[in-house]
């Protein structure tokens, strides 16, 4: 298993799996299907070269089973923040520790940053295994947003978490 940043040439397996994500698990992801079934191949290209932004891919003989997006804010006051958005392991590679792999990439990615202090992240408060992943690896809760998804009729809360990276300044 390889983990690397994905490329503008990896965008052809970052969609299949983005949508394989979207269908397996929509409560994970603020996104859906619908919304992104129909979307170019350029724009998932451009998600993958835009500024402040690493995506982290998980590889099996060049396969992609597993993404995670580290964002860095740009704006003055909050240039000190990043976030994790669309973390996602593929069923067939799940218990593999690629999760973990993955968030310790973005983790790596944020100390690494100049400006970044904390990563924060959201995670559906019903998914114990993430939310496990995340508290292993020094993540905290700071708040819950209650409703914060709806699927159909169904709501799920979001934790909101927080891992310092580097001392205030």
């Amino acid at each position: 298993m390889e983990i690397r940043l994905l490329t503008v040439q990896d965008a052809e397996s970052y969609r299949t799996l983005r949508l394989e994500g979207l269908q397996t698990n929509p409560e994970a992801f603020g996104a859906s299907f619908e919304e992104e079934k129909d979307m170019a191949l350029e724009l998932f290209a451009s998600r993958l070269e835009a500024q402040g932004s690493f995506t982290f891919g998980a590889f099996d003989q060049d396969e992609l089973f597993g993404v995670a997006t580290l964002v860095q804010e740009s704006k003055m006051k909050l240039k000190h923040k990043a976030s994790v958005f669309a973390v996602y392991v593929s069923p067939k590679k799940r218990g593999l520790s690629l999760g973990k792999r993955l968030m310790q990439a973005i983790i790596n990615q944020g100390k690494q940053l100049a400006d970044v202090e904390q990563i924060n992240l959201t995670v559906v408060s019903s998914n114990d295994s993430a939310k496990g992943l995340y508290t292993a690896l020094g993540f905290q809760v700071f708040g819950t947003e209650k409703r914060a998804l709806k699927i159909d009729q169904q709501c799920f809360d979001e934790d909101y978490m927080v891992l310092y990276v580097k001392p205030l300044k």
